[in-house]
């Protein structure tokens, strides 16, 4: 009997020790395959954070151009209402000048402190008169004749439509001519 147990304990080692061996066999062939697959996620994760971060600097770009772009409209538009003739060289001017402020108004620091766009334009346009819009038309050249056509009536646009009659059509057309040459002019 003590043969048995020495037969059965030897022959449990034995067992024991193949199925040990076996499974250090298969995960040895496993564990390759393992570390691909961890290096190929490792690639994909490296490519998507880069892929992401290009997209978050490409937003980021994109919303400073669209900031520029509300902001120089916006000061352009203002300049324009205000008569400013030379609008690009003005702009030129007072683009540095005006910021958007943490509430999202655009702002211009004036002699004053903070002030607000039109404020600003409005005292540059003050002070520089210059960008304006000649008063005085004409020069040593012009002759001493009157500038100012006789109005015939003026132009309403809503009087003007299809299947019009041709008296009506030929007093636009005059119309539209004595503004156009007025316009030319410099009136």
């Amino acid at each position: 009997m003590d043969e048995v147990k020495t037969d059965g304990t030897e022959l449990r080692t034995v067992i024991r020790g193949v199925i040990e061996e076996f499974v250090r066999a298969e995960q040895s062939k496993a564990e390759p395959a393992y570390k691909v697959e961890l290096l190929d996620e490792r690639k994909r994760r490296e490519e998507l954070e880069r892929r992401f971060n290009d997209l978050a600097q490409e937003n980021q770009r994109s919303r400073q151009m669209a900031e520029e772009s509300d902001r120089s409209s916006v000061i352009r538009a203002e300049l324009q209402r205000l008569g400013v003739a030379k609008i690009d060289l003005a702009y030129r001017v007072v683009k540095d000048d005006i910021q958007r402020g943490e509430d999202g108004r655009l702002t211009a620091n004036g002699g004053q402190g903070e002030v607000s766009v039109k404020e600003y334009l409005t005292q540059f346009v003050q002070e520089n008169p210059e960008l304006l819009p000649a008063r005085i038309t004409g020069g040593s050249g012009m002759g001493s004749g009157s500038k100012v056509a006789p109005n015939m009536g003026g132009l309403d646009l809503e009087k003007i439509r299809p299947g019009m009659s041709t008296e009506e059509l030929e007093k636009m057309r005059q119309e539209i001519s004595r503004v156009a040459s007025q316009t030319l002019r410099g009136f």
